[in-house]
């Protein structure tokens, strides 16, 4: 049973309903916050796209109670495959499914944003998270009790706290830390999903493959039970479109891909939409917090797609943030008597006094570790473009001889990324009861 929320204070707001957004509300409010989401976009959507989630991600799910869900509603691949482009080599192979599970002690999920992010909007409901759409942000002042919100079209909201998860593009970054533009990192992508029914048996096959060559890299995996499948392709060249998110042609995808090799382009040629991005990005911050406001996923670390973390940094980034105000609030309520005292939370001012100071203490434990995925998802982006075989099949070679030779081992080499579960190292306060399990949908959304 999750703990009733304190009643007569203002809540905690959180910016953006994305898959980092929703995951650090439904984390607080299972800690007894009273929590209050504000989505700028009219109804929450999301383009349709998979995601993967490693075992670091997956430990944060399972404690949120949405692990068994979100494992029904995806696919577990078999191995982590790099193929050469053109030539269709098996360049390195990384075994995942049980042997990942076995080492780590959680899997390794593929899922459809839109899917997850539906589990965590349910889960949100049934914890008692108010969701409000149609709500953009245009203004905060902070003073020494909370913070005052202005919102587009002239309505205000006073909250105890606010957390910007408002991705690349944040108005709470730029209100906090003045306005910068995003930095285009020369590579465009386009994301498509293709029914596998429609594809010939075979073609795909039930592993996370990257197929890498001279200045480009295409991703393809199942989603939703091995129903449909999941296409990511990457390629360097200039961005001329005014947004920086477009309809694309699938016509000039393949294009962007003839001479590669025949299985992929029998698979890009069942492509009828999809969706061209610029990839973008922003340096490492030093600092994510001002006072009672605090950055969270891409709105301070934007991510790459090239290491797959993007999601699981931001679902990182909930759990420690929602347990280092869970723990500020317990050490402020002790000291002033407890919450119902005179002068305690409900009066207005002791768990609202000790939030900057969690959320400096939740930078302090996220900051390193979302700075060096942050670099290594960038840095993987020559790794995947190097030019030749020659030049690729010896960047790869250490990784594949060691798995050649020892096939059944999972590499250690991706330990630091993988073999991180933020929940066992702060595990919840008291406060949290036996957190509802969340079963995932009859059908896919």
């Amino acid at each position: 049973m999750i703990p009733a929320p304190a009643e007569g204070r203002a809540p905690l707001v959180i910016a953006g309903a994305g898959i980092g957004g929703l995951s650090a509300a439904l984390a607080l409010a299972q800690r007894g916050e009273t929590v209050q989401v504000l989505e700028r976009a009219a109804e929450i959507s999301e383009v349709g796209a998979g995601l993967q989630l490693g075992p670091n991600a997956m430990h944060v799910l399972a404690r949120l109670g949405l692990g068994e869900a979100v494992a029904a509603a995806g696919f577990t691949p078999r191995d982590a495959v790099i193929r050469d482009g053109r030539r269709g080599w098996t360049l390195f192979r990384m075994p995942l499914g049980s042997r990942i599970r076995r080492r780590h002690g959680a899997p390794f999920i593929q899922i459809h944003r839109a899917d997850l992010q539906r589990l965590l909007l349910d889960a949100c409901h049934a914890a008692g998270v108010r969701i409000e759409t149609g709500a953009r942000l245009d203004t905060l002042e902070q003073d020494a009790k909370g913070v005052r919100l202005g919102l587009a079209g002239g309505e205000s909201r006073r909250a105890r706290g606010l957390i910007g998860a408002d991705g690349l593009h944040s108005s709470v970054r730029a209100a906090l830390f003045g306005p910068a533009d995003v930095r285009f990192t020369g590579n465009l992508c386009w994301r498509a999903t293709v029914p596998a029914a429609a594809l010939p048996e075979g073609l795909v096959r039930p592993d996370a493959t990257i197929w890498a060559g001279p200045g480009a890299h295409v991703v393809t995996y199942f989603l939703r039970g091995g129903s449909l499948v999941n296409i990511v392709a990457v390629r360097e060249g200039p961005w001329r479109a005014e947004s920086w998110t477009t309809e694309g042609d699938p016509d000039a995808l393949r294009a962007a891909f003839a001479g590669w090799h025949p299985a992929l382009r029998r698979l890009l040629d069942t492509v009828e939409t999809c969706w061209l991005w610029a990839l973008c990005d922003r340096p490492a911050m030093p600092d994510w917090s001002r006072g009672r406001a605090v950055l969270l996923g891409d709105a301070c670390h934007p991510m790459l797609p090239f290491l797959a973390q993007g999601a699981a940094m931001a679902i990182e980034d909930a759990w420690v943030l929602a347990d280092c105000v869970a723990g500020e609030s317990g050490r402020s309520e002790a000291g002033a008597g407890g919450r119902n005292a005179p002068g305690g939370e409900n009066a207005g001012t002791a768990a609202g006094d000790a939030l900057p100071a969690a959320f400096a203490a939740y930078v302090a434990r996220r900051r390193e570790r979302a700075t060096r995925v942050q670099s290594r998802a960038a840095a993987n982006a020559g790794l995947f473009h190097a030019s030749g075989a020659l030049t690729r099949v010896l960047r790869f070679g250490p990784m594949a001889l060691a798995t050649r030779l020892a096939p059944g081992l999972f590499p250690p080499a991706f330990d630091w990324l993988y073999g991180v579960d933020v929940s066992a190292q702060h595990p919840p306060q008291s406060r949290v009861s036996k957190v509802r399990k969340v079963s995932a949908p009859n059908s896919p959304r």
